[in-house]
């Protein structure tokens, strides 16, 4: 099998995940993921898809993270590993839409405007 490369986005951040079989190692930024997701909420959303179709411990996850938090950098992981996984077999692609794992959630920061302190808080109005 030769090595199956995805693009995952959330927010600002982007993940490049290239897969391989093997005997399921996820190194993220030359550091075992469990080490750069140090909370079990985090490790779970990016293991959800292995899980989801069964493969967990298949295959080797190599990822480049850049942008963006912590969350939104596993929300984009996710996504990249689903995105992969239905490349190797379309067959998990129901499961995987199912839990809503393969749309790219479109929220963004909403920018400041001027005149304004904040996206939405305007300054305090004074009458007098």
């Amino acid at each position: 099998m030769e090595v199956i490369n995805a693009l995952g986005r959330r927010k600002t951040a982007v993940a490049r995940v290239y897969l391989k079989s093997g005997s399921g190692s996820i190194v993220v930024n030359k550091r075992d993921f469990r080490e750069y997701f140090p909370t079990g909420i985090l490790q779970f959303v990016v293991e959800q898809p292995l899980s989801l179709t069964g493969n967990l411990g298949a295959y080797d996850i190599k990822v480049n993270l850049d942008g963006g938090g912590i969350n939104g950098q596993a929300e984009a992981l996710s996504l990249a590993i689903s995105r992969a996984l239905c490349e190797i077999n379309s067959e998990y692609r129901p499961v995987l839409k199912a839990k809503g794992l393969l749309r790219r959630d479109p929220r963004m920061v909403e920018r400041k405007k001027p005149g304004q302190p904040k996206a939405r808080k305007k300054f305090q109005f004074s009458k007098r």
